[in-house]
């Protein structure tokens, strides 16, 4: 099974080959994954993410907690700046996003989570919510 060709990599080299400077790769390095990377663990009272969103600068991630669903979103945008006294005769920009939701199995406890960006990899630290405690009812 590890032998298939990926789809289009037959055409891609093929028009490589052909046509090499038709097909041009951002300047940049390579755009965002389709698909973020994620790492999620259980401990007993909270759970850690760990999800790999390289070139991204922390201002540009964004995390929402709604219950037990997390949403990780991270954008991408990096222009080539113009230096005075010299003529732009190519410019090449690239803008990108990713978005990535999953459920977890128990509720996420929002005000106590915590987020880390540390060298392409955002940890996130989400601590379980306690569970509501019923409060018993005095009867007149």
């Amino acid at each position: 099974m590890n032998a298939l060709i990926s789809r289009g990599s037959l055409f891609d080299d093929f028009f490589k080959d052909v046509a090499p400077g038709f097909y041009v790769k951002p300047l940049h390095g390579d755009a965002l994954p389709a698909r973020m990377k994620v790492d999620v663990r259980e401990a007993a009272n909270a759970y850690t993410v760990d999800a790999e969103v390289p070139g991204v600068s922390k201002e540009d991630i964004h995390v929402t907690i709604e219950g037990n669903v997390i949403t990780l979103r991270a954008e991408v945008k990096q222009q080539d700046a113009q230096r005075e006294g010299e003529r732009v005769l190519r410019s090449e920009r690239y803008y990108g996003a990713v978005a990535r939701s999953f459920q977890l199995p128990e509720e996420i406890d929002e005000s106590a989570s915590r987020a880390r960006y540390d060298n392409g990899v955002l940890h996130l630290t989400l601590p379980k919510k306690a569970p509501a405690v019923g409060q018993r009812l005095t009867i007149e």
